[in-house]
């Protein structure tokens, strides 16, 4: 497998899977990489039982995580190593036990080394339960080595 031979979205899937296969932490959690396309990712997370805080609501760190796993699948899709510099979210509604949290990650600017994406993170339902923005900044290496990607 090498560069020329991939279109954009065959090597977003390839970085996906790769990623994934190495990924702990969002494993751990449940997570689902439900899709991913060159500078979006959509990821899921059903919130169980030990994922509630002492409101009985999902713990507002793990739908940070959630996004911000949807941010790093997006922002890592064109196979240039790429980690966040600063994220901000803001929580507008509670995420429930049995829940499915879903996260859609969305390039807004990519440029040089650093780019924007916004994460909008929902029930199925529709209720948005937060809204975040990461920055990010490409650092050196590619996920898949060798696919030397330009640019």
């Amino acid at each position: 497998m090498n560069a020329q031979t991939l279109d954009p979205q065959a090597l977003a899937q390839s970085v996906g899977e790769v990623m994934w296969s190495r990924d702990r932490a969002t494993n751990a959690l449940g997570m689902e990489l439900m899709r991913i396309t060159p500078g979006e990712a959509w990821m899921s997370m059903l919130v169980r039982a030990d994922m509630v805080n002492g409101h009985h609501i999902c713990h507002g760190g793990l739908i940070f995580t959630l996004a911000d796993s949807a941010f790093a699948y997006a922002c890592n899709s064109y196979n240039m190593n790429t980690v966040a510099s600063a994220c901000h979210i803001d929580f507008l509604a509670p995420g429930k036990e049995g829940d499915t949290l879903e996260a859609h990650a969305i390039e807004r600017s990519r440029s040089g080394r650093t780019g924007v994406y916004d994460v909008t993170v929902s029930t199925r339902s529709g209720t948005t339960v937060a809204l975040f923005r990461g920055k990010s900044y490409r650092i050196s290496g590619e996920v898949i080595a060798g696919l030397q990607q330009a640019d």
